[in-house]
């Protein structure tokens, strides 16, 4: 996406974007995206690639709260410098009209670039210079960053989820390194905050796929279903009826079990939120608020998402505030 401050998901995923993002800024050309792959790079188009920024759009890559204006000020241009990572290699993998053959090729640039990183070797790539001395200021994990790279190299080469564990282990790469990022940033990267916040980054993770379950059918040729094979076969649902963007009652009934599956992930890491202080705590909570709320609004459109995506609006604005500020029922104290 995803997508929080930093939560993401993998974050396509509004994961939460919608109210913690500044939308307006320019963003990164093509040129500037396509980056360093092997001795193919252009050079030349590294010139269009924007300075260091605290300001920039989200658009399809809604998950990823970038530069929150929760955030601390010095904050911003690490979080800033994660999501240009994050979000060129997803578009490598999912955007425009490449060949799985060239997506591959683009992510194993970046795969080179952390090699030379660790390695403690020269870095080339625009995306690398600004990302290198964030990752050593904050002492930033490699695998975090390679476990992204796994997950959108998955996503060009599988399009079918046998089982939930098999799901959740996408998630664990394409989501949980991004909220595991954020608790590193902020010095709150205890063992029992990693395994919240990996509740939190995965129910976003999920929650994504199935607000944008007709979004996700009409990918690549055969489509794309996150739904969990097992699932759809327990709930008599087949793929040609997700194809085919059929929501009768055996749809909605399986969609309404993955909501409440989401719904109660979401809730076992929500504490993570009203435990850590300040500016970290109120942003995990708007992020968890604005999570919970897609999926109330999934619920309220009869889990029609063929013809509705639900999305956060202007008018979610102050529920959203109340729902950050005040602790939930649903969430232990």
């Amino acid at each position: 996406m995803s997508p929080g401050a930093l939560f993401t998901a993998r974050c396509n995923t509004e994961w939460i974007a919608n109210f913690t993002c500044f939308p307006n800024a320019p963003a990164m050309t093509p040129a500037g995206r396509e980056g360093l792959t092997g001795t193919k790079a252009p050079v030349e188009s590294w010139a269009s690639v924007p300075p260091p920024i605290t300001r920039m759009a989200v658009d399809h890559y809604e998950n990823f709260p970038v530069a929150s204006i929760l955030l601390p000020p010095r904050l911003r241009e690490p979080v800033a410098a994660i999501y240009w990572f994050a979000r060129n290699a997803d578009d490598f993998a999912d955007e425009g009209e490449r060949s799985p053959a060239q997506r591959h090729e683009l992510l194993a640039g970046y795969q080179a670039e952390l090699d030379a990183i660790e390695r403690n070797e020269p870095t080339q790539h625009p995306v690398f210079l600004r990302l290198r001395p964030v990752i050593a200021e904050y002492r930033l994990p490699l695998q975090l960053f390679r476990d992204l790279l796994d997950a959108f190299i998955q996503d060009i080469d599988q399009e079918r989820y046998a089982d939930f564990p098999e799901l959740m282990d996408y998630c664990r790469r394409s989501a949980n390194p991004v909220g595991r990022l954020l608790l590193y940033l902020f010095g709150q990267a205890s063992p029992h905050n990693l395994d919240r916040s990996d509740a939190i980054c995965s129910a976003l993770q999920l929650i994504n796929h199935w607000q944008d379950v007709g979004i996700d059918a009409g990918k690549n040729a055969n489509g794309r279903i996150y739904l969990p094979q097992d699932d759809m076969a327990r709930f008599g649902v087949r793929d040609g009826d997700v194809l085919r963007r059929i929501a009768d009652a055996d749809f909605k009934a399986l969609l309404r079990f993955q909501v409440e599956r989401a719904r109660a992930l979401m809730l076992s890491g929500a504490t993570l939120g009203w435990d850590l202080p300040g500016r970290i705590g109120l942003e995990i909570r708007a992020i968890v608020t604005g999570g919970l709320r897609i999926l109330d609004k999934i619920e309220a459109i009869d889990y029609e998402v063929f013809t509705r995506r639900p999305r956060l609006r202007g008018h979610d604005w102050p529920l959203l505030i109340w729902r950050s500020l005040v602790r939930p029922a649903g969430v232990a104290t």
